[in-house]
Parts: structure tokens; C-alpha cells; sequence
């Protein structure tokens, strides 16, 4: 593309899962701004720039191969990128942190801290910095702080433009948002850095959808909305067990109140729990800022979203081990499913992992077939969690499937991991017959046709279903 026709160059600092698709999406909608996607990991790059990149989400594969080359490009040319450039986006990895002062709930901001005193070092005038990670309030203040102790004099603006994406749905998220939040501080080249990305995301986003506020607000916004997203699975979650003890049905009842307009039908499907890199790491980061400004019974109340989500995975392990007489040592068990939700290749803080964890520990053969998860990632994940028998190696434990029909011969059970569409449409009288009996199905994400399994023959388990509850309905309450 003619420089001439360039009015603006970004970078992004961060290949991952948000700056790649957040990138391609304004290089698609920008053709007058040249954008450069940057990363210290050249393998990561490498997968950017090739036929296959390295992450599955519907739409991206278009719209990367649409302007790659074109005004969006890859490389691992950070220092000469934050030259070029005049806005910064910074997407590192920002994880729970796993050792020292808060640890299990703070965020930990090595990376982050690491690009700023990077960009402090090497640039050659002002710039405008981009906060995309998900971070604690008041970091770009710390970050402003670490960006102008340079001693050439630099002014840099930080901004806070958090996503709000869902993986699966991303690019129809990055193409047709709810809101753009953009966050500043109120003075006047504050307000002039605003106006900047304004400028950029009014290319496709109408200005009634551009929400700016202070830095803070929207940096504590990004963690509310996944917070009371979450909250919201894990109340319904927390119901579905009420409904397997009663006799209820939890779709039943999350349609019922789905139609109330005060609360709306989203987020109200029961599952056996839920994943991503965000909902969990963003409560916790939640607790920790409240426990720092000795807000303790907030801090509890948030924190009793995550015990309850890891209250339903452990749950939902230990009906699949009772079900089958309470002794699961050698038995085959496939779970469907790895992706922490379906049209998505992530399997951060996935519950597959955590219900193979605990079938492992009885000492369960396990099998996973997932359609879109690479099978290094799979390995890599029962590593990182520490998921594996103690003293055993992977190929010791589990065994990862190409076809879901070879997969299940000989098995004792199966159960749903992930809702990927092709789950609901296999022959799972094909599958029954080839299956050690009894057969069981464990539907952690209520996308079976149940009726149909229990006339096949199999036992079935299915998250808030009232299958072998006690009390079917009100008369057998009588005494």
C-alpha cells in the first residue's frame, strides 16, 4: 500500500488470541492505517504469517488472508514496530499469578511490565499506548509511571481499551460490538489520545456505541462484566443441583426465568462449568482488589463464583465415578470435547481437564477426542494443571482419539465435554453397540437428545436432569 494513503500506523504487542483477531479485524475495516502485529515468539509469526494460523476462530482465517501483506503484517520486529507507530496496543499474557503476594488471585504483570519499560527504551517520540490485556485498576497509572522515567523527555498517553470478546463468536464481536469502551485521563492530551482511537474504531463502529470514561472506570468495568457473566453461570449451575435432588429440570426452569425482561435468557444455560482465560482470572483479580482495599465481605462474595464453578466440575466427576459402582480403576472413559466451549481451539482453564484429573485419580483409562484441538495442546494442558497420575507420563494415562467411533469401542462411558455441533449428530446406537455394558453417557452440556440415549439403552447423567432423582413428582411426596 502506497505510504501516501497511510494516516495512521499501530502495532500490537502480543500475537495471542486477542491481538491477533483485534488487529486483523482494524487492518480489515482501516485500509488508511497500516497495522503491524508483533511478538518475541517467532514460531508464533511464523504460524500468522502461513496457511494455517494459530488459533481456530470462525471468520479470522478470511479476514487475516484478506490484508496480510496488504496493511497487516506479522513479525517479531517489536523495537522497530514501536518506532514506526504512533498507537501501541499492548496484548501480553497477563496470568493469575502463582507465587509470592497474591498468589491464586492477582494478576501478574511481568509481561506487561516488561513491554512498557521496552517501549520507554526505544521509542523515538510521543506515542500512545494501548492497554488491551485484561488488568487491575489503576495499572495504567503504574504504567504511565514506568513510560515517563525515560530520560529523553517522551511524553506517552496511556489509554484503556479493554475486549470484549467471546471466543467462538470473536470476529462478529470485533465486527458488530455492543460497545468500544475507550478510557483516558480528563486532561487535554488525554482527551486528544481518546479522540485518536475514536477516530480509528469510528471506521465501522457508530459513535453511539463508543463509550468513553477515566482510566479507571474502564479498567474496572472489563473485570465487572466477566464477573457478573460468570456470576450468572454459576448461579444456574448452583441450581442444577438443587433440580437433580428435587426432581426439577434445569432447562425448565432456566426458560422460565429466562423470560423475565428484568433478567433476560443469556447465560443461563447449566453446564459443568465454565472456562476461558478470562471469567476465572478476572473474578480472582476482582477478589484480590477488593481484599487490598479491605473490602472482605465483597471479596468473599465474588470468590464464591469460582468455588461454585469448581464446586460443579468436581461434581460432575465424582456422579460419573458413583454412577459406575464407584469403581472406575481400568475402565474406559472418552470424554467428547477438550475446547473450553465449542468454535474455539482454547482450552484454557477448560473443565475437560479438571473432570480427567479426578477420573485419573481413580485410576480411569481416559480418552479424548476433541475436532479443532491440536493434540500438543492437549498434552501440554494435563502438564501445566498438573493433571497427570503423580509418577505417570502422559502416554501412561491418555490416549487421544482421531475418530470418536474408534474411540468409544470397548468403552464403559462417554461424557460431553464441549457442545461442538457434530456431538449432537453422531449414531450413538452404532456407537452403544460396540460399547462395554452397561453403557453410559454423561451429558455435561445438555446437547443430547436423552429420551433417544435411554431407549438405545444407555444410562444417562445429564447436568440439572431429573434422571434417577428419588421424587419424580409431587405424590411421591405423600406419606
Amino acid at each position: 500500500m502506497s505510504e501516501s494513503k497511510i494516516k495512521c500506523k499501530i502495532c500490537c504487542i502480543g500475537a495471542g488470541y486477542v491481538g491477533g483477531p483485534t488487529m486483523a479485524t482494524i487492518a480489515k475495516y482501516c485500509p488508511d492505517v497500516e497495522v503491524h502485529v508483533v511478538d518475541i515468539n517467532p514460531k508464533q509469526i511464523a504460524r500468522w504469517n502461513s496457511e494455517k494460523l494459530p488459533i481456530y476462530e470462525p471468520g479470522l482465517d478470511e479476514c487475516v488472508k484478506k490484508v496480510r501483506g496488504k496493511n497487516l503484517f506479522f513479525s517479531t520486529k517489536i523495537d522497530e514496530a514501536i518506532r514506526a507507530c504512533e498507537i501501541i496496543f499492548v496484548s501480553v499474557n497477563t496470568p493469575t499469578k502463582t507465587y509470592g503476594v497474591g498468589a491464586g488471585r492477582a494478576a501478574d504483570l511481568k509481561n506487561w511490565e516488561l513491554a512498557a519499560r521496552n517501549i520507554a527504551k526505544v521509542a523515538n517520540g510521543p506515542k500512545i499506548i494501548v492497554e488491551k490485556s485484561t488488568l487491575p485498576v489503576r495499572t495504567a497509572h503504574s504504567m504511565r509511571k514506568v513510560l515517563m522515567a525515560n530520560d529523553r523527555g517522551i511524553s506517552f498517553e496511556v489509554l484503556s481499551n479493554p475486549e470484549f470478546l467471546a471466543e467462538g463468536t470473536a470476529m462478529k464481536d470485533l465486527a458488530t460490538p455492543d460497545r468500544v469502551l475507550i478510557g483516558g485521563l480528563t486532561t487535554k492530551e488525554g482527551q486528544v489520545a481518546v479522540q485518536k482511537l475514536v477516530w480509528v474504531y469510528n471506521h465501522w463502529v457508530t459513535a453511539d456505541r463508543i463509550i468513553t470514561t477515566n482510566l479507571w472506570s474502564s479498567e474496572l468495568s472489563k473485570l465487572v462484566a466477566n464477573a457478573f457473566l460468570a456470576q450468572r453461570i454459576s448461579s444456574i449451575n448452583s441450581i442444577s443441583e438443587l433440580c437433580e435432588a428435587t426432581g426439577a429440570d434445569v432447562q425448565e426452569v432456566g426458560r422460565a426465568i429466562g423470560k423475565d425482561k428484568r433478567l433476560g435468557s443469556r447465560f443461563l444455560n447449566a453446564s459443568v462449568g465454565f472456562g476461558g482465560s478470562c471469567f476465572q482470572k478476572d473474578i480472582l483479580n476482582l477478589v484480590y482488589l477488593c481484599e487490598s482495599f479491605g473490602l472482605k465481605e465483597v471479596a468473599e462474595y465474588w470468590d464464591q463464583v469460582v468455588k461454585i464453578n469448581d464446586h460443579q466440575k468436581a461434581r460432575f466427576a465424582k456422579k460419573m465415578i458413583r454412577s459406575m459402582f464407584n469403581t472406575i480403576s481400568g475402565k474406559k472413559i472418552v470424554l467428547f470435547g477438550f475446547a473450553f466451549k465449542k468454535d474455539t481451539g482454547d482450552t484454557r482453564e477448560t473443565a475437560a481437564v479438571y473432570v480427567a484429573k479426578h477420573l485419573l485419580a481413580e485410576r480411569a483409562r481416559v480418552v479424548i477426542y476433541d475436532p479443532k484441538v491440536e493434540h500438543d495442546q492437549i498434552k501440554s494442558d494435563f502438564e501445566y494443571y498438573k493433571a497427570l497420575t503423580p509418577g505417570k507420563e502422559f502416554k501412561d494415562c491418555v490416549t487421544i482419539a482421531t475418530d470418536p467411533y474408534e474411540a468409544v469401542k470397548d468403552a464403559h462411558a462417554i461424557g460431553i465435554m464441549t457442545e461442538w455441533e457434530e456431538f449432537k449428530s453422531y449414531d450413538y446406537k452404532k456407537m452403544y453397540a460396540t460399547m462395554a455394558k452397561p453403557a453410559f453417557i454423561f451429558d455435561g452440556r445438555l446437547i443430547l437428545d436423552h429420551p433417544k440415549l435411554l431407549k438405545i439403552g444407555y444410562e444417562v447423567y445429564a447436568i440439572g436432569k431429573p434422571y434417577g432423582v428419588k421424587y419424580q413428582n409431587m405424590d411421591d411426596l405423600k406419606m
